[in-house]
């Protein structure tokens, strides 16, 4: 998805670029190889810890790094030809006003470019998870998958909150399915019952619940997506729009 949405950012042909919500850089470095070397790329989080990740795993050319929340960008007025941000858009805390603020920031003519996870039942992975977890934990089940990274998938929805951040033109939506490839179940619950926030929720079921979790999980993928190496599809939605 990284490669995707740098691609349609080249093709915006972008002087200057602002990615939001950049977390450990993924995005960061796909845009640092694929916009021409003169382009000003500016990545920014509201998480200082993520970003001086990002900034030490480094990127194929300077980037400059600045903490910023993306509900107040600390940014003059139409200073960026494009702005981006890869799966993020699902956590803020009001969409419109960060769709407000990255209108604030284009230039007239200038584009949003960002994608959001499909719903959790186009995702395999986080989908096995989720059920997993519904079983082990029948009477509070962890809901967080479904709840913020895959609950923000619907086009009509996405379309409204630009309508109210200000954006004129109506937004160009794309869904995209790809493969997502892991060395076997266990690396992919794992990935999901530790390195996500999906883990404070198992956590509050106590002591062991988050090995038991990862357990389950990986014992559910596995039951669909076999033994070994796995493949399962990830679908989501890319989103387009112009700056009037």
């Amino acid at each position: 998805y990284a490669v995707d949405l740098a691609a349609r950012t080249a093709r915006v042909a972008p002087a200057d670029v602002l990615e939001l919500a950049a977390g450990t850089g993924v995005l960061t470095r796909e845009l640092a190889r694929t916009l021409p070397t003169d382009t000003r790329l500016v990545a920014t989080d509201i998480n200082a810890p993520m970003l001086a990740e990002a900034a030490a795993v480094g990127s194929a050319r300077p980037v400059e790094w600045r903490e910023a929340d993306a509900l107040a960008l600390p940014f003059a007025d139409a200073v960026f030809d494009a702005v981006v941000c890869q799966f993020g858009a699902m956590f803020f805390a009001d969409r419109p006003r960060a769709y407000a603020e990255a209108r604030r920031v284009l230039r007239p003519g200038g584009r949003l470019l960002f994608n959001v996870w499909d719903r959790l039942e186009s995702n395999v992975y986080a989908d096995l998870v989720t059920q997993a977890l519904a079983a082990l934990f029948p009477a509070d089940p962890p809901r967080f998958l479904a709840r913020l990274p895959h609950g923000y998938h619907e086009p009509a929805q996405i379309a409204e909150d630009l309508r109210r951040g200000g954006y004129a033109a109506a937004p160009h939506c794309t869904c995209l399915t790809f493969a997502s490839r892991a060395a076997s179940a266990d690396a992919v619950a794992f990935a999901y019952c530790h390195g996500t926030p999906l883990r404070h929720e198992i956590e509050a079921h106590g002591a062991g619940a988050l090995a038991a979790a990862t357990a389950a999980a990986a014992t559910r993928i596995g039951q669909v997506c076999g033994d070994g190496a796995v493949e399962a599809p990830v679908q989501a939605w890319v989103i387009e729009v112009a700056r009037d």
